[in-house]
């Protein structure tokens, strides 16, 4: 997939980078000054698109992260279990099952919703 490169100085709050090869979305970021002998440290808190898991991580500031391209799609809602869903894409008409994210729960069989695929995994962000 395509991507591409930021400095860890350059990640800011509800940005998109991958993490232990996982899409995660930035909570929150500090960033130490550059002492007497080293570069800054970044310590950043972001939370996994797919599993909602918390990561922490703290790196030098010249450290290099992917930030995926992330394809907002529009999909149709066939049939829906527990936290999955089988969707029709609008443009191309494939179905496929995804994975329905904690703030899109209440979408039922027929809503229109948007769907993010990102590094080949795809999600329901939300009803339209």
């Amino acid at each position: 997939m395509a991507f591409k490169l930021i400095n860890a100085t350059e990640v800011k709050v509800g940005k998109v980078i991958m993490i232990e090869n996982e899409p995660c979305v930035v909570k929150s970021i500090d960033i130490s000054k550059t002492g007497k002998h080293g570069s800054s440290k970044v310590r950043i808190e972001a939370m996994g698109i797919f599993d909602n898991k918390k990561r922490v991580i703290a790196v030098p500031g010249h450290e290099r992260f992917e930030v995926p391209m992330i394809n907002k799609l529009k999909g149709q809602v066939l049939s829906k279990q527990e936290n999955k869903a089988s969707i029709m894409d609008l443009e191309s008409f494939e179905s496929f099952d995804v994975v329905i994210a904690e703030d899109a729960k209440e979408i039922k069989e027929g809503d229109s919703v948007e769907y993010w695929d990102i590094e080949g995994g795809k999600i329901i962000k939300r009803k339209l």
